[in-house]
């Protein structure tokens, strides 16, 4: 097997950038060994405080939050980090060439009951002619990320990362303690009988996924089963795998009628990773990939999966007029101040 800097040497990725992934994965590295020691480490519980987006923290948070954010600020190469976890960007070295946004623990509700919980992370171009310090660093859209992967904490450690040329699985060797390639080149199955999405939901839903689940539970000759991990690190990798679609559309509820994943650090990443292996990414209107940043922590709509399904929910956009929500193409309709 290979390990995982030959790879990337062969791929032709520039000797900086595979220093600024290699430093993102020894802080991955370090947080697997912390999660895999539970409660003998204290990692469990909540913390007193809330984030940013108003959700309470989970110890784990802090401590994942701050590994990444210590390692690359130890690098000369990052200009400026953005964490979900933090209210604004953090500059690093103003003649730094990459900007760096990572959602440090992804699907932290299911610290404490040992269940799927991963690192998202993305990296682009920094801009010379805006400060590090400035949010606007990372007003770029999907298409212009150069690297985006996520590691996912489990049985195995895995990273499926992609710098533009095909999505690819690495395992952590614990042996030896580096990253080997696993599968070159990882292909979402075009046939799908699984979705994801979080039923719980479903009253608040628009038309356009009320008739897009019904569909897939009544009006299909074979049956589908659903899927739901509570953390975006642990569905998408199903459906990378095994095909299927994952949703977390916008709704009615008051802060969700844009969605709830954020774009920086949840949904630019997981769309290139999907589109790298041959899925599809939407909003339910359009591309993902193609949305421009307008704010440091805004939210979308997110559907991706098996290309047929995807086609097949965004064709029920037009059922979107009868919610009374403002859609998506709407918001994005503003420009980047």
């Amino acid at each position: 097997m290979k390990r995982l800097i030959p790879v990337l040497r062969e791929d032709g990725v520039d000797s900086d950038l595979i220093m600024v992934i290699r430093t993102i994965l020894a802080a991955s590295k370090e947080l697997a060994f912390r999660i895999s020691q539970g409660a003998l480490s204290d990692v469990l519980g909540s913390t007193l405080d809330e984030n940013i987006q108003g959700e309470t923290q989970k110890k784990l948070d802090v401590i994942a939050n701050q590994l990444f954010k210590e390692l690359l600020q130890d690098e000369r190469d990052v200009k400026a980090i953005a964490s979900e976890e933090e209210d604004d960007i953090v500059a690093v070295n103003e003649s730094g060439k990459y900007i760096v946004a990572f959602d440090p623990l992804d699907g932290s509700s299911n610290v404490d009951i040992n269940g799927q919980i991963g690192t998202i992370f993305t990296i682009f171009n920094g801009k010379d002619e805006i400060p590090a310090s400035d949010w606007r660093q990372f007003a770029q859209t999907g298409n212009e990320q150069i690297c985006a992967g996520y590691v996912l904490y489990g049985p195995s450690t895995l990273l499926v990362m992609s710098t533009g040329i095909a999505t690819r699985v690495y395992t952590l060797d614990l042996t030896h303690g580096g990253f080997l390639l696993t599968i070159p080149e990882l292909k979402v199955p075009e046939q799908t009988a699984e979705f994801s999405i979080n039923m719980a939901n479903q009253h608040d839903w628009l038309e356009q996924t009320k008739h897009y689940i019904n569909d897939l539970l009544t009006c299909n000759d074979k049956r589908y089963n659903m899927r739901w991990n509570a953390a975006m690190v642990g569905d998408i990798h199903r459906v990378l795998t095994r095909g299927g679609v994952f949703l977390y559309p916008q709704d009615i509820r008051p802060g969700y009628q844009q969605g709830k994943l954020r774009l920086l650090y949840e949904a630019f990443p997981m769309a290139l990773l999907m589109r790298d292996a041959g899925g599809s990414e939407s909003t339910g209107e359009g591309s993902i990939l193609r949305q421009p940043l307008l704010e440091l922590h805004q939210r979308i709509p997110v559907v991706m999966g098996s290309e047929s399904e995807v086609v097949q929910y965004q064709s029920l956009a037009s059922l979107n007029a009868c919610s009374g929500v403002e859609n998506v193409g709407t918001a994005m309709a503003m420009t980047i101040p």
